[in-house]
């Protein structure tokens, strides 16, 4: 087990002076089965009144407003989590099994659909399907459309944004973990594998020492269902293990996008990431 502590600031500096300004913030994680929220605590300045809440997809929400005026908006999520390892079971379930117990919720139904940011590309489709015909488990299928979409993309940042679509950064075999898990997302539903988005953050030192402060990012990975929810991390071709800490879960990016808000005032604004992760144990 993993204890991770985690710092993620970011906000928006305006061009000019903003009247005021309306926003989401999706940045701190919830306690599931695989780990545990110690504390977590979200520092908003200006100061301002929020509302909490989880959303539909039970993503932890801060909805709040600045109206008075401001030049900077600067949120810092600060959290302890504990993260357990994560055992991935083999499931059996067949191709129509998957399919009749896909129909019947409607939460596989609502990550069986494409969106603007999935949808798939022409050759994404034919690959996805070539690799589905070869196995009897829609799992392994999955597991090695991921895996053979991550070999193929090359990990760069600056070439791509908040955006873009899957189509895009296929085209270009360039991307981020966004694009990548929305790749992936449209490969596997193309084949009938309901999939989602999730978002949260990745230590990106296997072997780092306790209290050890490293640079960090806010990640994506992507999840599929075979009879039980699977995830799996297609841009370091991993699974999901104890320095994954999940923050959200939607059909894409737009559904768990750490910050959103609109705001009256001078046009333009630019927005700052920093996140630092501890292991602490």
């Amino acid at each position: 087990m993993n204890r991770l502590r985690i710092r993620h600031v970011t906000g928006y500096r305006y061009e000019g002076e903003v009247a005021a300004s309306y926003n989401e913030a999706r940045m701190l994680p919830v306690s599931s089965s695989d780990q545990f929220v110690l504390y977590s605590n979200l520092e908003i300045a200006p100061v301002s009144s929020n509302h909490n809440y989880l959303d539909y997809w039970g993503t932890r929400v801060s909805s709040f407003e600045v109206l008075t005026p401001h030049k900077e908006l600067s949120l810092t999520a600060n959290s302890l989590v504990e993260v357990r390892p994560r055992a991935h079971q083999p499931h059996k379930v067949g191709w129509e099994a998957l399919a009749d117990a896909a129909a019947k919720a409607t939460s596989y139904v609502e990550h069986s659909k494409q969106t603007r940011l999935t949808d798939p590309a022409d050759d994404i489709v034919e690959l996805a399907n070539e690799i589905a015909s070869r196995y009897d488990s829609p799992c392994e299928a999955a597991l090695e459309i991921c895996s053979a979409i991550g070999d193929q993309m090359q990990y760069v940042q600056g070439v791509t944004h908040v955006h873009s679509t899957a189509k895009d950064s296929w085209a270009d075999k360039r991307g981020v973990c966004q694009d990548i898990a929305h790749i992936a997302l449209g490969a596997l539903r193309s084949v009938g594998i309901p999939a989602r988005y999730v978002s949260g953050y990745l230590h990106p030192k296997p072997n780092a020492e306790i209290g050890e402060t490293v640079a960090g990012e806010s990640h994506a990975w992507v999840e599929w269902f075979c009879g039980d929810w699977r995830g799996f991390d297609p841009t370091n071709s991993i699974d999901i293990g104890d320095r994954h800490v999940t923050v959200g879960r939607g059909r894409d990016y737009n559904d768990v996008a750490p910050l959103r808000g609109v705001y009256a005032g001078p046009f333009g604004s630019s927005l700052f990431v920093t996140v630092e992760i501890t292991r602490e144990s």
